[in-house]
């Protein structure tokens, strides 16, 4: 997956607080804190389970933590053509809004 500077981006202020999206982080950043309606599949595997993305009547949002890495999924799935757009800020920016966010383990959720 090559970077890719121009790729469409959704604010966190567009995306409903139940929003379905792709998280593509690494597991200990999941496990740690996540959207609650979020499909985990880390930027490595996504080649491999393009047939898991949940694919609906819109562009599909991808999410990591600050939105570099999903920045460069989006724009390999694009070359894929899948319709999908980067969560401008990614969790930080979901953390920083106010979104509802779960964890995995114990504690609260948070954004590493």
């Amino acid at each position: 997956m090559s970077s890719q500077p121009n790729v469409p981006v959704v604010s966190v202020s567009d995306l409903p607080d139940d929003a379905v999206m792709v998280d593509v982080r690494e597991r200990g950043e999941w496990v740690a804190g996540h959207a609650p309606e979020a499909v985990f599949i880390p930027m490595g595997d996504v080649p491999g389970q393009i047939e898991a993305l949940p694919l609906g009547d819109g562009p599909l949002a991808v999410v990591c933590r600050s939105g570099n890495r999903s920045g460069r999924v989006v724009a390999w799935l694009s070359q894929q053509g899948i319709d999908a757009v980067n969560v401008a800020g990614g969790m930080q920016a979901w953390e920083t809004a106010g979104k509802p966010m779960v964890a995995e383990g114990a504690g609260p959720a948070r954004v590493i």
